[in-house]
Formats: structure tokens, C-alpha cells, sequence
């Protein structure tokens, strides 16, 4: 694929939004699920009772035919993957087999979704928000989840800041294509322009980072909001997955939990700016993460991978502004890595473990994450040219 065939109407990719969806996701589906939808916005509620496998039992069968659009589809999935990680940690003890009621259409709706049937961040983050000023902008203060497990505070605010973050790296996002095809054209007046605005948006991303600490407490996050969206691989309880019944011949399913790095952002940045990754774990790991990623959403990333990126126009131009500039983006890749092992570190790998369910050495994702992501953090600032000098 050539820079020039990047059309972001081919990806799903918002010109305003980003990856975001287009639309303001659907709150809720029709009156064919509202005793689904009933037991879904009761979360809060009923996760009190150790009854929530009971309940989920006892639903009448989820109607997919009634599903007429993408929009009822990606709630579909939302309410599905909440209810089936409810299912998973909401009591006691951890089953080894999630009931046909739930499982079943789960694996359909993910089928149709292109992505495995877990809780991803599709599920809780890009389609979980809605706007309290319906002409208001997609940021804090102005939005809010449509799903919860627990609710309070601390896990409205950790999820909302991520889809601030998505908002707020719409500009980065929709503007690579242009960077790529000025580095084609060896315009370097253009890729300036352009590469500015990638700045903008990578500070933003970075201001609003910095503010998941105003409503979300580490010991809060470990123990009230991380629990539920572990996955069962490489999980110390799952062995060796979860049987999801009616599918699948019977087998046990692994699949990673719901993680930041199954977001598209930084892989998308990373490779306009020809950022590369050493062999290791998590490179590995972090290439599982894009089956978790909408599909057109990976398909974006890998097709401005093919490109090569801008780097090496930009050391080649000898562009004093334009390496400046070229700079100043990988730092504010580094900046936004580096807060987020910081997070890493004071709202997981320092808190003290108490439940063999929710490791503090391993991530949600099933991966032991701190010498990682330190690594990655580094070699994205050995990228910067002025350290080629």
C-alpha cells in the first residue's frame, strides 16, 4: 500500500474523532435486551450479592438476529464481555466453564467484530462513553461511562481518561498519512506543517495523562477496578483457560486481559516516526495485542508500518527545524511511555498483593510488564537524531 491510498474512511478512522467511533456509542440496545441490559447497568449492584452467575444463568437466550447495525453490535459486545469477565470474578473461586446463555453469543458477536471474546479495550474504552452536552466536546468533565462494573470514582475516572486520551490523539492519528506521503515527496516544508500538528496532539495526550491521579487512587485502582478485567492466559487461577460452552469443540480458551496496549495509538506513532523495538516479550506480546485491536484499526497500523516511516528523510534532509521537530515528537512518545511505567510501577507493582486473582508482579494483559516497558521507554529516546551526533 502506498502513502497515497491512506484513505482514513478505508480504516474506520474518524477525520475529527480518531479511532473513536464516528457515531456516540449506543447507550442501549432495544427492547429485545432489556433483561440483559437490565442485569449489565445492575453491576454495581448486584456484584454486592454473590449471586451473579445465578443471574446470569438464569437470562432468557440473547437474541443476536436483532442486531440491525454496528453500532447495536459493538454494545452487544460491550454488554457481553462485561458481563462475561462479572461471570468470571464476581464470586468466589474462578470456574472453569462460562454457560452457553453468555458464551454463545459472545463468540458470535465476536466473530462479528473480528476480535476474540474477551473485554478489550474496543469494549471498554472506544465504545464506552457518552457526552452529558450532547454538542460538547469528547473530554473530562464532559463525559461518562455507560458501563461499569463496581462504578465510583476511580474506575470512571481511569476509563474516561483514556477515552480523553483517544480524543485528544485524533489530530496525531489523522494526520500520519500526510506526514508519510510529505517524507515521499521529500517535502520537508510540508512534513513540518503536518509533523506540528503531531506535536499538538502528543502534548495534549501527555496533559491529559497526567491527570488520571485527580480521581483514580492506586491502592482504589488495584483493588476495586483491576480485578475484573484480567484475562485467562497466563493467568495463575485460569491453568489452562476457560471452556466456553457450545463453542469452540469444547476447549478451553486463553485470552488476554483488557490493557492499554491493545490501544492503536503509540504502535500507529511509532511507526510514522520509524521508532523499532529490540526482540523481547513484550514485542511479542504487544504483536498478540493488535488480534485484541477492531480490525481496520490494525490494518491502519501495519499499512504505515509498510511505509518505513519518516525517519530516515528526516536525518537524510539535514533540516535543522525539521529534526527539531522530528525530535520533539519521539520525546513526547518517550514522555508518554515514561508516565505510563510510572503509573505501572505506584498503581500495580508497588500496591500489596492480597488475592492470588490479582497478581501485582504480572499485568492485566498476563505479562511480567516493569522491565518492558522501562526498555521500550529507552529505546524510543534512543530514536531521537540528536543522539546519532
Amino acid at each position: 500500500m502506498t502513502t497515497g491510498s491512506l484513505h482514513l474512511s478505508d480504516f474506520d478512522i474518524d477525520p475529527v474523532r480518531g479511532f473513536l467511533p464516528s457515531q456516540d456509542p449506543l447507550l442501549s440496545l432495544g427492547e429485545a435486551f432489556d433483561d440483559w441490559e437490565g442485569v449489565a447497568h445492575g453491576l454495581p449492584k448486584l456484584l454486592m450479592t454473590s449471586r451473579i452467575r445465578s443471574l446470569i444463568e438464569s437470562l432468557p437466550p440473547f437474541p443476536t438476529a436483532a442486531l440491525r447495525n454496528e453500532r447495536e453490535t459493538r454494545r452487544a459486545m460491550g454488554l457481553l464481555s462485561y458481563l462475561g469477565h462479572a461471570y468470571v470474578w464476581g464470586e468466589p473461586g474462578v470456574p472453569k466453564v462460562l454457560p452457553a446463555v453468555l458464551a454463545r453469543p459472545w463468540a458470535e458477536v465476536a466473530a462479528k467484530q473480528g476480535r476474540p471474546p474477551i473485554l478489550s479495550y474496543a469494549s471498554y474504552a472506544l465504545d464506552n462513553w457518552y457526552r452529558i452536552d450532547e454538542d460538547g466536546p469528547i473530554e473530562c468533565g464532559n463525559i461518562c461511562l455507560i458501563q461499569n462494573f463496581l462504578a465510583g470514582m476511580d474506575e470512571e475516572w481511569f476509563i474516561l481518561i483514556h477515552v480523553d486520551i483517544e480524543a485528544r490523539a485524533a489530530e496525531a492519528i489523522t494526520n500520519l498519512p500526510a506526514c508519510l506521503l510529505a517524507a515521499a515527496d521529500q517535502d520537508a516544508e510540508s512534513l513540518k506543517s503536518h509533523l506540528g500538528k503531531v506535536l499538538h496532539s502528543l502534548d495534549e495526550m501527555n496533559r491529559v495523562m497526567n491527570r488520571m491521579p485527580e480521581f483514580c487512587d492506586p491502592y482504589i485502582y488495584f483493588h476495586r477496578v483491576r480485578p475484573y478485567i484480567h484475562g485467562w492466559k497466563n493467568h495463575p487461577e485460569m491453568g489452562e483457560g476457560l471452556v466456553y460452552e457450545g463453542c469452540f469443540e469444547g476447549k478451553p480458551q486463553s485470552y488476554r486481559g483488557e490493557t492499554g496496549a491493545q490501544s492503536s495509538i503509540v504502535p500507529c506513532l511509532d511507526a510514522m516516526l520509524g521508532v523499532h523495538h529490540a526482540d523481547d516479550p513484550l514485542k511479542e506480546y504487544l504483536l498478540e495485542m493488535r488480534t485484541y485491536m477492531p480490525p481496520k484499526h490494525r490494518t491502519y497500523m501495519e499499512a504505515i508500518e509498510s511505509t518505513g516511516g519518516i525517519r530516515e528523510f528526516v536525518f537524510s534532509a539535514g533540516h535543522a527545524e525539521l529534526s527539531e521537530l522530528y525530535d520533539a515528537c519521539v520525546e513526547g512518545v518517550r514522555k508518554f511511555r515514561a508516565t505510563h511505567l510510572e503509573y505501572a510501577a505506584s498503581y500495580i507493582y508497588k500496591q500489596l498483593q492480597t488475592d492470588k486473582n490479582n497478581p501485582s508482579a504480572v499485568g492485566t494483559g498476563g505479562t511480567p510488564f516493569m522491565v518492558y516497558l522501562k526498555k521500550h521507554r529507552d529505546e524510543t529516546a534512543e530514536h531521537r537524531l540528536s543522539s546519532d551526533s
